[in-house]
């Protein structure tokens, strides 16, 4: 019993081996769900590194580009089932998650599947986003201590200004 709580997918999914019952292939959409059923689990863990984001950007991002690569493997290595797929080994599942990940797309591995082809535009546009934050947070920090020179020297000029209004303001009194 337990296993029809999420095993009914895979059952409903395996019609489609018998001629009559071709209608079942509609079915297979549904097996989307098992693979976010696993991003569930990631909740907490994500919830705990946005905490200090701020000092664990790289490192979240750079888990987040693992764990993305590591769920579509399996993912694409489950939807990639059809005789005419590319895909067929966990290397290949690799090798196809990062070239896609990255945006180089060699274009030697690729889906042919509709859930296969839906994993492979999840990944690209989280691909784009984490290489875009990255590149924000390099250039962030290759920028960030011009900024905090320029810093230094306007405190050191405002308290300089402060200083001589003290002494303006002194000379005026005693006149």
């Amino acid at each position: 019993m337990a296993f029809l709580k999420w095993g009914w997918i895979d059952l409903v999914s395996s019609i489609p081996a018998f001629d009559f019952l071709r209608w079942g292939r509609l079915v297979r959409v549904i097996r989307i769900i098992r693979i976010l059923r696993a991003f569930r689990s990631t909740k907490n863990l994500v919830a705990f590194l946005y905490r200090n984001r701020a000092r664990s950007l790289i490192g979240t991002a750079a888990l987040s580009a693992v764990v993305l690569v590591i769920f579509s493997c399996i993912a694409i290595l489950s939807f990639e089932n059809d005789k005419n797929s590319n895909i067929k080994t966990p290397f290949d599942a690799i090798w196809w998650a990062f070239s896609t990940i990255t945006t180089v797309g060699y274009g030697d591995k690729y889906p042919v599947t509709d859930e296969g082809k839906i994993v492979a535009i999840v990944l690209m546009v989280t691909g784009v986003g984490l290489f875009g934050v990255l590149t924000g947070l390099f250039a962030r920090l290759l920028v960030e201590p011009e900024f905090k020179k320029e810093e230094s020297d306007i405190k050191k000029l405002a308290e300089e200004i402060r200083l001589l209004r003290e002494e303006i303001a002194q000379k005026h009194r005693s006149n």
